[in-house]
């Protein structure tokens, strides 16, 4: 009897456990990245990042609101044209209403202190950002 009680009380301990939902954000995202680095390939698979002077800073908000003083559609790094848009921790996307195509999703990836996000060129184009 001991041993059903405790696989019960196992099983229910683990199906109780949130696997995550929007609302359960990593908390490394959250938060302001600079502009640093843009990769441009020119068509050879030879691109690499160029290090970039720039303003331009997205945030990251809990609630899945992203920011930018800057278009966060292009690689651009002028931080002159503030918009705004909303981000999928799950799918890993985001996307603006701002943007030529605004039901396109912007992949990014973030590892650490750095975040990139895919623009889509025929070759490679990314903007690599830093946590501020």
């Amino acid at each position: 009897m001991k041993k059903i009680v405790l696989i019960l009380a196992t099983i229910g301990i683990l199906f109780s456990c949130d696997k995550g939902d929007e609302t359960s954000f990593n908390t490394e995202l959250i938060g302001n990245w600079k502009l640093i680095e843009i990769l441009a390939d020119p068509g050879d698979g030879s691109g690499t990042f160029f290090a970039v002077e720039s303003n331009k800073i997205i945030s990251f908000e809990n609630n899945g609101i992203i920011t930018s003083n800057g278009r966060l559609c292009d690689m651009s790094i002028n931080s002159d044209n503030p918009t705004s848009g909303t981000y999928s921790i799950s799918d890993l996307t985001l996307s603006s209403s701002g943007c030529s195509n605004p039901d396109y999703n912007y992949k990014f990836e973030q590892t650490g202190n750095k975040l990139i996000i895919n623009y889509p060129c025929v070759e490679a184009c990314q903007a690599k950002y830093q946590k501020q």
